[in-house]
């Protein structure tokens, strides 16, 4: 499991690429760079930054909005199947008691 890293960092992350990524080469490297500065890996601030821009409307993709959402929609989608899951075992369990031929 991922370890929780502080919002503040998190926030101080992306601040800090906003601001200074265009001094790089590209956003891998201000991410090492960052990310050295804060004690988190490289990839988790890219990927903030990448985040951070879809959020702002400059990169297409899904917002954190968004993905939030889908992920609550993909969670109860599992309990769901579980749920119709359980139905359908207890639906043939009873529909054999209930069989009068077995009796």
């Amino acid at each position: 499991m991922p370890k929780k890293i502080d919002p503040k960092v998190k926030e101080r992350c992306v601040q800090q690429m906003l601001e200074h990524a265009a001094e790089y080469p590209n956003p891998t490297a201000a991410a090492e760079v960052v990310a050295k500065r804060n004690g988190v890996g490289a990839e988790t601030v890219r990927r903030w930054y990448l985040q951070a821009q879809v959020d702002s409307g400059q990169r297409r993709g899904a917002t954190s909005e968004e993905l939030a959402e889908i992920k609550e929609l993909k969670a109860k989608v599992r309990r769901l199947e579980d749920d119709n899951n359980i139905l359908r075992r207890a639906t043939i369990f009873f529909a054999g008691e209930l069989d009068p031929r077995d009796h």
